[in-house]
């Protein structure tokens, strides 16, 4: 594996895409070592292009096989270990969901990263690192979550994108 991509979006609200069929379009692309994880939108492949070429070169191929505006985070292997290592929090905490919230505008993860200060960490922490955010939330609670609500605002959608920490290191097996 060369390269974690992320789609932002897929198999929630009315973009369905089958993993069979996002890895059929990625090979036919010429991705090479394409595998999907979980139905979400988790992808690692092989390809020598990099940084904003392989995310312009990876939506456009998604936009064209599934009709839909793509957007997708990608990530090297060793700077998904380094997220995955870096988890601030206790991933297996009873009653808790670990997240990793990934975004390609630096300016959204920090307003967002901006209303961890005024969280109740009964319910709640938000911390920075690693260029994404770590998120912990009360199981149960993660729509309904002062950041859960911040995330789903339209201005977030196409640069972030929100993933178990548990997937992450699921991918990295």
């Amino acid at each position: 594996m060369d390269h974690v991509v992320l789609l932002r979006g897929i198999n929630v609200g009315g973009i369905n895409i089958k993993m069979a069929d996002l890895r059929a379009a990625l090979v036919a692309a010429g991705f090479e070592n394409v595998k999907t994880v979980l139905a979400t939108g988790n992808v690692s492949l092989s390809s020598p292009q990099s940084g904003s070429t392989l995310k312009k070169s990876i939506e456009s191929t998604l936009s064209k096989a599934f009709g839909y505006e793509a957007w997708v985070i990608v990530l090297d292997e060793p700077a998904l270990r380094a997220i995955v290592d870096g988890y601030p929090y206790d991933p297996e905490r009873e009653g808790w969901h670990p997240y990793v919230i990934f975004g390609n505008n630096a300016d959204h993860l920090a307003e967002l990263a901006d209303i961890a200060g005024s969280l109740d960490p009964a319910l709640e922490q938000l911390s920075a690192g690693h260029g994404v955010l770590y998120w912990e939330v009360v199981k149960g609670n993660t729509t309904d979550s002062a950041v859960g609500k911040l995330t789903a605002k339209a201005k977030y959608k196409p640069t972030t994108t929100t993933r178990n920490l548990r997937t992450l290191v699921k991918m990295l097996a």
